[in-house]
């Protein structure tokens, strides 16, 4: 397993952007996948993105054509770059390696103001 350190949560219009990063301390590239979840609270955690073998795969549901993810296997880094955000995008996002498997990190606040 590896640590993973999420950054670039914050708060944001509806309607606009965010780039989340995702910083590993060890090798990413033994992961087959590298994945983004979030968690609202009274919700279940759900997988919003993933990216395997550098194909950026958006889950079913509202994220889906908002959200990719990509990975920088060279800087160990994964990114989840949302547009289009919506009042039901705010919670908190969680970086995770081969579904959480290889590791989760500690999560950042994503916040939606409309």
């Amino acid at each position: 397993q590896v640590q993973l350190v999420e950054s670039g949560g914050g708060s944001v219009q509806a309607g606009g952007s965010l780039r989340l990063s995702c910083a590993a301390s060890g090798s990413i590239s033994q992961f087959n996948s590298m994945g983004w979840y979030r968690q609202a609270p009274g919700k279940q955690r759900e997988l919003v993105a993933a990216v395997t073998d550098g194909a950026s795969v958006a889950m079913e549901g509202s994220a889906k054509g908002r959200f990719t993810a990509s990975r920088d296997n060279a800087k160990n880094m994964v990114y989840l770059q949302m547009n289009s955000l919506k009042p039901e995008d705010p919670a908190v996002y969680y970086c995770a390696a081969d579904w959480g498997a290889g590791g989760w990190g500690q999560g950042t606040q994503v916040t939606v103001s409309s």
